[in-house]
C-alpha cells in the first residue's frame, strides 16, 4: 500500500498565484497515493486564503477536463504556534495524520513525478526517515538545474556546503521523525538546521532529478541582512562542528562578512572576510564581501548575477 503523503504551504497570503501555482503541482502530482495539502496562514487572513483558493478546497479546479486523481484534498488553517516559517510549518506537521510529510513553499513547483520518485527512494532504504531532490532555480527568465552528484547526503556534505539542492521545498520525511526548531531567529536557516539533524539520525536519500522549481528574487527573507547574520550566528552555536570543516566554516565566514558590507559595517564585514581568508585562501565570498564594503558593488547587484547563475551567496 501506497504511504499517504501531507504537504504544508506555508503562505502570508500576499502572493495567491503561486500560491495556487503551488498547491495546483502538488494536488497534480501522479502519485497512486492519498496526498493531502494544508495550507497554514501566517500572520494573515485564513479566511481569505481560503475564500481565494475555493475550486482548490472543492476539487473543482483538479477535476476540469480529466478524471480526479487519486484521493486529494486540501484545507486552509491559521499558524497555531510561534509566528514565523517554523512555527508555521510545525502547525501543518501537527494538524496531518498522514504516514509522511512534505514541505513546499508557495512561491516554488513541484514538477511530475516528485512524489513518487522520493517515496521510492525512501522505501528502497528502509532505516532512511528523509529524503530531498534536485532542484531547478528559476531567475528572471533563466532556469539553472542544481544536482548533488550523489544519491546519499551525510551531515559532513551539509557540514562543508549549504547545499542549495537540500531545499525545503524538496523534503519528504517520516511524520514524527523530526520537528522545525521555533528558536532559529526570524526563520532563518530553519530548513538547514532541520536537514542537519535529520543526516545525523540517517544519510539522506536523494534523488539527483531536479523535482522541484525553486523561484528566486521573490523571497520575503533575501535581503534582511541582519536577520541573515542572526541566522548563521544561531547555526554557527547549534551546531559546533560547522566551524571545524576549514572549507564549511570560510563559507560562513564569507557570508558574514558580505551581509555585514551589505549592512554598511566595513570593519565587521572585513574582520569576517579576513576570517574566511585565514580558514581557506580561496574562499570567493571574501573578495565578494569586500568589493561590496568597499562600495565596488551594491549587495543587490551581486546577488543578482549570482542568482542569474543559479546561486546564492
Amino acid at each position: 500500500m501506497n504511504p499517504s503523503v501531507g504537504v504544508v504551504i506555508p503562505t502570508r497570503g500576499h502572493r495567491p498565484d503561486t500560491l495556487r501555482s503551488a498547491a495546483l503541482a502538488v494536488l497534480g502530482q501522479d502519485y497512486p497515493g492519498t496526498v493531502e495539502v494544508v495550507i497554514v496562514v501566517d500572520r494573515g487572513d485564513p479566511i481569505q486564503v481560503t475564500d481565494q483558493m475555493a475550486d482548490l478546497m472543492s476539487g473543482q479546479a483538479l477535476t476540469a477536463g480529466r478524471e480526479q486523481p487519486f484521493s486529494r484534498s486540501a484545507w486552509v488553517m491559521a499558524n497555531r504556534l510561534s509566528p514565523g516559517l517554523p512555527g508555521t510549518r510545525n502547525t501543518g506537521i501537527a494538524a496531518l495524520g498522514t504516514d509522511l510529510v512534505a514541505f513546499c513553499d508557495d512561491d516554488d513547483q513541484w514538477l511530475p513525478g516528485k512524489i513518487s520518485a522520493q517515496v521510492a527512494a525512501l522505501e528502497a532504504e528502509p532505516d532512511a526517515e528523509f529524503s530531498s531532490c534536485a532542484i531547478e532555480v528559476e531567475y528572471g527568465s533563466r532556469r539553472v538545474p542544481r544536482l548533488a552528484g550523489t544519491h546519499l547526503i551525510t551531515r559532513q556534505h551539509l557540514v562543508r556546503s549549504r547545499m542549495a539542492m537540500v531545499h525545503s521545498s524538496t523534503f519528504l520525511f517520516r511524520r514524527g521523525a523530526l520537528w522545525v526548531d521555533e528558536s532559529a531567529p526570524n526563520g532563518q536557516n530553519e530548513d538547514w538546521d532541520l536537514a542537519l539533524r535529520a543526516a545525523a539520525r540517517h544519510p539522506i536519500v536523494h534523488v539527483d532529478r531536479p523535482l522541484v522549481r525553486v523561484r528566486w528574487g521573490g523571497s520575503a527573507y533575501v535581503a534582511r541582512w541582519a536577520d541573515r547574520i542572526a541566522g548563521l550566528q544561531w547555526m554557527l552555536a547549534r551546531h559546533p562542528d560547522l566551524a571545524v570543516d576549514p572549507r564549511g566554516a570560510a563559507r560562513i565566514y564569507g557570508q558574514l562578512a558580505f551581509h555585514h558590507a551589505a549592512l554598511g559595517q566595513r570593519w565587521e564585514a572585513g574582520r569576517w572576510a579576513w576570517r574566511a581568508f585565514a580558514a581557506r585562501r580561496g574562499e570567493p565570498r571574501a573578495p565578494i564581501a569586500l568589493a561590496v564594503a568597499t562600495g565596488l558593488v551594491s549587495a543587490r547587484a551581486m546577488l543578482g548575477l549570482l542568482h542569474h547563475r543559479g546561486h546564492g551567496i
